[in-house]
């Protein structure tokens, strides 16, 4: 904390030096004193006109690069988890290999009912489009 107000004083009275400098020079009239305009400083209405057109094409201009970012990243994290749910799938059974189990007759009537009834729904869904 103290360093940085340290280096602003010390930058402070060096501003300071320069300016008064450059006022003795233009006291004693060593130095002419002219009005020059480096660049001129466009109508206020064609830079309010000009930062609306820019900023609204700039601002989506940066969304689509956000979203196609977006995107992307999705995409490329999707493609590393299956990568890496494979590997860890071929070192599970690798190093603890499972036996299969019959599966119990009253589960598998379960699951048969549930497929029955989601292609019944199926059907009904697709008769309704269709009207």
């Amino acid at each position: 904390m103290y360093i940085i107000l340290i280096i602003f004083f010390i930058s402070l009275v060096g501003i300071s030096a320069m300016i008064g400098k450059k006022l003795i020079l233009l006291k004693n009239r060593q130095i002419e004193y002219t009005e020059k305009i480096l660049f001129e400083i466009p109508n206020l209405d064609q830079i309010k006109h000009f930062t609306a057109k820019n900023s609204k094409r700039y601002g989506y201009m940066m969304l689509v690069e956000v979203i196609r970012f977006y995107i992307k990243s999705v995409k490329f994290l999707k493609h590393i988890y299956k990568e890496i749910k494979i590997k860890v799938k071929k070192i599970n059974n690798k190093h603890f290999p499972h036996k299969e189990k019959e599966v119990s007759k009253f589960l598998k009537m379960v699951s048969d009912y549930k497929n029955k009834i989601k292609i019944i729904k199926d059907k009904i869904t697709e008769e309704e489009n269709n009207y």
